[in-house]
């Protein structure tokens, strides 16, 4: 695990992915300083080539540069959309290995937090800049104990779908878009032995299908020890619907697996978005009553 944050610290805020201006940042800026952090802007805000930040090689150097600072004790992603991956193979994690620091973001993070998780380091899964503004104080709450070191536990009220257990186990996932699209590659990730979180948005119903299916057929589900399904938010469906809501699909993919599974998990697309360690040990219990999710 990279070093927890204490009063005094800086974080720097860039953009991975999607253009983004510096007015509509103030709010996140706000909060970190409102939390005695120093705040460093990458220069990749306000810059745009279409919808990216900058070009392939722009997006990368901030991020280097950022990564490779000793000050910086924390790089927070300003906003996901799509571009992260074209920049990912173009960054040197050299000295970020020798003294990682926390990588924090969601969504098109989830490449970065794939990448970075098979490096046996730990990465945070939480609000970007960007939402600080629409985040529940919850999400905000939880962003804030986990870059502090402080204890963090959910007990999540039961929900119909859910299969009983209990597991322990590293945390991985993120985005299934994200996830699906790294398949094959150098950062996907391991999920066997692991709890697995997935999360998404604005997807058809049967594309939800399509890449639980792909997860499930490539083997990547065998051996996991637990899931957690996020928010499954804003779907879209064809003329002739598909038959089942996301969580229906997702339900019967699933089904036969004798693991733990809970759903509705306040982590994902959502304002209640609260934070996740990947990478680090937790234990996960499904009950009658509610889910219990611990790091250690």
């Amino acid at each position: 695990m990279p070093e927890f944050l204490k009063k005094g610290d800086t974080v720097g805020i860039l953009a991975t992915a999607r253009k983004i201006d510096l007015a509509t940042l103030q709010p996140g800026i706000k909060l970190l300083e409102s939390w005695g952090l120093h705040v460093v802007i990458g220069k990749t805000i306000g810059k745009e080539q279409d919808q990216l930040a900058g070009a392939d090689w722009q997006r990368a150097t901030d991020f280097q540069e950022m990564l490779d600072n000793p000050k910086i004790k924390a790089i927070w992603a300003a906003k996901g959309g799509y571009g992260t991956v074209r920049m990912v193979d173009r960054i040197d994690f050299t000295n970020f290995k020798k003294k990682p620091k926390w990588i924090v973001g969601f969504s098109d993070v989830t490449v970065l937090h794939s990448h970075i998780n098979n490096m046996d380091i730990g990465t945070l899964h939480a609000i970007m800049a960007i939402s600080a503004k629409t985040a529940t104080p919850e999400a905000i709450e939880s962003f804030r104990k986990a870059l502090f070191g402080e204890k963090l536990e959910y007990h999540i009220p039961h929900h119909d779908f859910n299969k009983n257990g209990k597991a322990s186990g590293e945390l991985v996932g993120g985005n299934l878009s994200v996830l699906y699209s790294i398949q094959g590659s150098k950062s996907a990730v391991d999920m066997k032995g692991k709890i697995l979180f997935l999360e998404d948005l604005d997807e058809y119903l049967y594309h939800i299908d399509r890449m639980m299916m792909n997860l499930k057929r490539n083997g990547s589900l065998d051996g996991v020890k637990g899931i957690i399904i996020g928010g499954m938010t804003s779907m879209n469906d064809n003329d002739i619907p598909w038959g089942k809501d996301a969580l229906e699909i997702i339900q019967d993919i699933v089904k036969d697996y004798k693991i733990p599974v809970a759903y509705n998990f306040p982590a994902g697309h959502i304002k209640d978005n609260r934070a996740l360690i990947l990478g680090k040990t937790v234990t996960f219990e499904v009950n009658d009553k509610e889910t219990v999710l611990k790091f250690e």
